[in-house]
């Protein structure tokens, strides 16, 4: 049985790492279109905690998640491997 990878994504939020399409920033025109559309269509989980929007991840199933942190952290808590932080008994 294959495991789901969970990503934290800032302020006790957590996300499904497998059903992560793209995490991109907020700052161009089209991705907030994506953002405002969503918003509307009631697509969009806000985890920001009322703090500024760093980056806006794409989910599968056409959600639009938005954290308040730089995608950068967030792509590389994606590709963390989960057993480092795990510490031997």
């Amino acid at each position: 049985m294959a495991v789901n990878k969970l990503i934290h994504v800032g302020f006790g939020n957590i996300v499904n790492a497998g059903k992560i399409i793209a995490i991109v920033s907020p700052d161009s025109a089209p991705v907030r279109r994506l953002v405002s559309q969503a918003k509307n269509d009631g697509r969009t989980i806000d985890a920001t905690q009322g703090r500024k929007t760093k980056s806006v991840i794409v989910m599968e199933n056409d959600r639009i998640v938005l954290s308040a942190l730089l995608p950068e952290t967030i792509r590389g808590r994606a590709l963390a491997d989960p057993d480092a932080d795990q510490e031997e008994e």
